[in-house]
């Protein structure tokens, strides 16, 4: 064997014994009369003691960074102990060291706070997997998919795969294609998701399914996104939305109890409407309030032309900040005209601890008004008003995001706090106005509200949808609805998002067929993996940490340095 142990395993108890570990040189401390190597593999670092009476002293002192070791010997306490380390009260006295492999000097060092910057450790990934706090990270996800699937098996569950080359269908985002050799000119598509693929599931009779699948979307890149996703991707027969909703609220508590030992507590609703309405996003973060307070009829007439001539009038409280510095005012100001952000300007409210009011608009507004517009914000002595106006929609989403940049400057978004909520009721369309038609907000095979039949012909954009989604923080971990199983109403879904006839029966006919043959009610869900154990590791929305071989924000694999032309003998064959 090249190891009894491994170098995270050994404790004081086994002092007096002689094992064999294996690992990598971690470093190398010559200390004139003695020398030590911490050795590391991914349980752990033992250190390495060589007496520079031993022979194997000198050879020791000759090991760089990285080198492959085999080394035996005889476990002893350490003189100098080391808390940080869980083996650090021991060390091993080598009597027997076998170099392996030896290394060049790796391109950055391997330790948690490394000197690689991102696309050189994406590049040598292999290298910076090694490192701690990467390879732990892969192992929790180990453990939240090891959870996934004792939950999922516990509920009666069957993983089936389904395939990857299929056909391509729109689900707006584009489709990666695969060009076929034996049917040249005519092409696959990488799945974006198995989703007709499980409803075929349930009209066969397999009423529940579930898989960890790979996923494939040629988007635009960002922290949260890669081309190639993993999904936990879930559906079940003869269940409304409160079957679906129980069940995966069951499988979020379980994860974060078997993983983190933290127990969730019953996951709030909260309508779409009313995510948008207080919180100016569909996935609020709840750790903290400070909800959109809508101020229209309290701020206009009073001939501020910016509040006059606004669609849409909104404030949030900051409590206990009225002693923000009008250099501090002004860099907020300056942060919500930035292009990302997108607003005019910021209006400010301090509310005073001796009573009074100071605003930016005190020319316009008197005290009287400032007096009303801080009791409609329930604001008190000591608060700090913050206003934005514009249109609807983009003043909405700039104040989303000033309120969760405040939150963070506030230490309201606490790492160790987890704030879930279900997320129900969205509109079943959304209008383009680029392309002046309607799109699903879901997908296409999502169903309706059964109470709002009747405006599917008058007014679809008012129709609500038998749709849901899991937030935690802020991130929506899931997306999921009740789909719909009846031939005729899907057709209907097809008409409205503009699809003639003869489009749906060549991009959709297999599963319409399908709806004619029993299809039973049926409704799921999808998680997405990688977000998700992100979310429950570290509380941070940035995925690519927990992906073993992730790709760049150009979507380039820098180690294999693809894509990559392919040889001029395949095009051929592949008649491109």
């Amino acid at each position: 064997m090249y190891r009894t142990h491994t170098c995270g395993e050994l404790r004081k108890e086994h002092s007096g014994n002689t094992v064999s570990l294996a690992g990598w040189v971690q470093r190398v401390r010559d200390l004139g009369n003695l020398v030590f190597i911490d050795l590391r593999d991914r349980y752990g670092i033992t250190q390495l003691f060589f007496d520079t009476n031993s022979p194997l002293a000198e050879q020791a002192k000759q090991l760089g960074r990285e080198y492959v070791l085999q080394v035996t010997g005889l476990v002893r306490e350490r003189s100098s102990k080391n808390a940080q380390m869980e083996t650090g009260d021991v060390e091993l006295k080598v009597e027997v060291l076998n170099i392996l492999n030896e290394s060049k000097t790796p391109p950055f060092t391997i330790e948690e706070e490394t000197d690689g910057g991102d696309d050189l450790r994406m590049k040598y990934r292999y290298l910076d997997l090694r490192r701690s706090i990467v390879n732990k990270n892969l192992l929790h996800r180990h453990r939240v998919a090891k959870a996934v699937r004792e939950y999922m098996d516990g509920q009666g569950f069957a993983d089936v795969e389904t395939p990857f080359l299929i056909k391509s269908t729109p689900e707006g985002a584009r489709d990666f294609v695969v060009p076929s050799r034996l049917n040249q000119g005519q092409f696959y598509a990488l799945p974006q998701s198995p989703q007709t693929f499980k409803q075929l599931l349930m009209v066969a009779g397999f009423d529940r399914y579930y898989q960890i699948t790979r996923c494939f979307r040629d988007e635009d890149l960002r922290a949260d996104r890669q081309p190639e996703f993993t999904q936990i991707d879930c559906e079940m027969a003869f269940v409304e939305q409160e079957d679906v909703l129980q069940m995966f609220e069951g499988m979020v508590k379980h994860v974060f109890k078997k993983v983190r030992g933290i127990e969730l507590g019953d996951f709030p609703r909260m309508s779409y409407a009313d995510c948008l309405k207080y919180y100016g996003n569909d996935k609020p973060d709840l750790r903290f309030g400070m909800k959109l307070i809508e101020l229209n009829d309290l701020v206009k007439g009073k001939s501020f032309k910016v509040f006059d001539d606004a669609e849409y009038v909104v404030g949030i409280v900051a409590e206990g900040y009225s002693e923000y510095t009008r250099k501090q005012t002004d860099e907020l100001t300056e942060w919500v005209k930035r292009p990302q952000i997108g607003a005019g300007g910021l209006v400010f409210i301090k509310c005073n601890s001796d009573g009074s009011f100071k605003s930016s608009v005190d020319k316009f507004y008197s005290e009287d008004d400032l007096k009303n517009i801080a009791a409609i914000c329930k604001a008190k002595a000591g608060d700090l008003i913050l206003i934005l106006s514009g249109g609807l929609s983009k003043t909405r989403k700039a104040m989303s995001e000033l309120r969760l940049e405040m939150g963070a400057r506030l230490g309201l978004r606490k790492v160790e706090d987890y704030k879930p909520l279900w997320v129900v009721d969205f509109p079943l369309l959304e209008w383009d106005e680029e392309d002046k038609r309607w799109n699903a907000m879901h997908h296409p095979f999502t169903s309706w509200k059964k109470e709002d039949n009747e405006l599917i012909n008058t007014n679809p954009g008012a129709v609500r949808a038998n749709a849901y989604d899991v937030v935690i923080n802020g991130v929506e971990l899931s997306s999921g609805s009740i789909r719909i199983h009846n031939r005729a109403q899907q057709e209907k879904m097809f008409s409205l998002l503009g699809l003639t006839d003869e489009e749906t029966q060549y991009k959709f006919g297999f599963i319409l067929n399908a709806f004619e043959y029993g299809a039973p009610p049926h409704g799921g869900i999808a998680f997405g993996f990688d977000r998700f154990c992100s979310i429950v590791i570290s509380n941070l929305d940035y995925i690519r940490d927990f992906i073993a071989f992730p790709k760049n924000n150009s979507g380039r694999d820098m180690m294999l340095d693809a894509p990559s032309d392919i040889d001029s003998r395949l095009k051929k064959e592949l008649g491109l």
